[in-house]
């Protein structure tokens, strides 16, 4: 019998093992993989950020989204080439939920539901153990605090209610900050890291376009504590401060990796309700149009009057059609303001317009019950349902000077860069395959996202964290393994 032993380094070594010409018998043994930081150091890494950096999903925090976060994934990894510990502040429990002083004030995280025939993202029930006046003890290398706003991390006593600015108490913070004056970089610095990672930014352009835009474009205001919790921070603001944090991360001689902030009308949260998902019969949008009338007709009178163009004109005329895909009637205060002659802002949607995810809860609805108010229909939707081309546009201004900023500072200061950006592109325009499945950004099914539409699944994740650790190895030489993505799971059933 012949007996043939292959290995992966037998060829290096120029042997040879060989007997009779009977069966033959291979195996495979694999060499021993020695992995190196290369001139990283990742003895003792801190992760700066916000929901995206503590692992938030299905919006909210549990101890399973903490786990599956990119910073402990990454970690993980580190751990193979001198990293150490890495400790984060764990919920409670998995339920996402939290009490303050026994009542909750943070909703338990979304599964989906087949409960009523139909799949919805309900959430999950139980009462909620995590107290936020029960503070954590000891340093946490994870640093990520949901909601936070690149001007927040240098906020002594962001987890102080009381003691900070209304709209800027946080807490996700509160329950880990080493006392009630503490501010995340402050704490973050504390434990001197060798390595860090900043991802920070979405929130200061996400807030003003999940609230429908409802917020404040704060350029030209320098002074954060003057802005509202869905304000867009001013883009010399967000360079000032993203500035300072650098320095102080890399005073000590730490090196890191930044990412850039994506292009969030991308995103389940704005591209999963259509803007023309009303049904009519015949009857029903023939009397529809029959009430728009009279406000059809005073644009027309208003263009008379040289007060609105014909092109406005057309743009706020109300017309509902037989079929499944009328459009929705909204509220656009940049439309020219007419109330004086008693016209409203009213318009329908079109196609540039970006529903968000939440409308669906209010289309279609009555207004006290009467049939003839329906929301959406002949009662028009508050600004806050929709996004508009016009606050799209300040949104994307504002992306394209954070991430002018946060791309140039990392060449100034020698950072590993992610371009989360084109990650989410990426899965916006036809997928990103993963070992032979494909990543999407449609809502429940695509698999990157999280039910909540905005914060990405635990395979989401996983595959930023090969983004990451991908850009870490080409910046400092280090030559960390990559995560297999479809180990980790797309989408939790009820």
């Amino acid at each position: 019998m012949k007996y043939k032993f292959t290995f992966a380094f037998l060829l290096s070594l120029g042997l040879a093992v060989s007997c009779s010409d009977d069966d033959v018998v291979t195996t495979t043994v694999e060499p021993e993989v020695e992995y190196t930081s290369g001139s990283a150091d990742f003895s003792t890494y801190v992760a700066l950020g916000n929901s995206l950096t503590a692992g938030y999903a299905d919006a909210a925090l549990s101890i399973q989204g903490q786990e599956d976060s990119y910073p402990n994934l990454v970690a993980q990894r580190f751990q193979l080439a001198g990293g150490g510990d890495f400790s984060q502040p764990l919920m409670s429990d998995n339920l996402g939920g939290a009490t303050f002083s026994g009542v909750q004030i943070l909703d338990n995280r979304l599964i989906l539901s087949f409960a009523t025939g139909s799949p919805l993202p309900v959430n999950i029930s139980g009462s909620p153990s995590t107290e936020i006046t029960s503070t954590l003890s000891g340093a946490f290398n994870n640093m990520g605090v949901p909601g936070s706003k690149v001007f927040h991390l240098g906020v002594e006593g962001y987890g102080n209610v009381a003691g900070v600015p209304t709209g800027m108490a946080n807490p996700y913070f509160a329950r880990f900050a080493s006392s009630a004056s503490a501010s995340v970089i402050g704490d973050a610095m504390a434990q001197s890291p060798t390595f860090f990672s900043l991802w920070i930014g979405n929130n200061d352009i996400l807030s003003y376009a999940i609230s429908g835009g409802v917020g404040v474009d704060q350029t030209g205001n320098y002074d954060p504590s003057t802005y509202g919790s869905n304000d867009i921070t001013d883009p010399a603001v967000f360079a000032s401060v993203y500035n300072g944090l650098l320095q102080t991360l890399t005073s000590g001689g730490a090196k890191g990796v930044v990412a850039n902030v994506p292009d969030i009308t991308t995103i389940p949260y704005f591209t999963t309700v259509p803007y023309n998902p009303v049904p009519l019969d015949a009857t029903t949008a023939a009397q529809l149009n029959y009430g728009f009338t009279s406000y059809n007709q005073g644009l027309q009178l208003m263009f008379s009057y040289g007060l609105i163009s014909e092109e406005e004109v057309a743009q706020r005329t109300i017309t509902f059609s037989e079929g499944s895909s009328n459009a929705l009637l909204i509220v656009d205060e940049d439309l020219t303001d007419l109330s004086s002659y008693g016209i409203p802002n009213y318009r329908q949607t079109t196609s540039e317009d970006l529903v968000v995810f939440t409308a669906q809860t209010i289309i279609g609805t009555t207004v006290n019950n009467d049939a003839t108010m329906v929301n959406g229909v002949s009662v028009p939707l508050a600004d806050q349902w929709v996004l508009t081309p016009q606050e799209q546009t300040a949104v994307a201004t504002a992306q394209a000077s954070f991430n002018a900023t946060i791309e140039g500072l990392a060449a100034q200061y020698g950072l590993a860069f992610v371009d989360a950006e084109e990650v989410l592109q990426q899965l916006a325009n036809g997928g990103i395959s993963v070992n032979g499945s494909v990543m999407t950004n449609t809502y429940a099914t695509g698999g990157a996202f999280s039910l909540d539409g905005i914060h990405p699944s635990a395979r989401g994740y996983a595959y930023l964290s090969n983004v990451f650790i991908e850009e870490i190895n080409t910046t400092y030489g280090s030559n960390l393994p990559s995560i297999n993505p479809l180990d980790y799971t797309a989408l939790y059933l009820e």
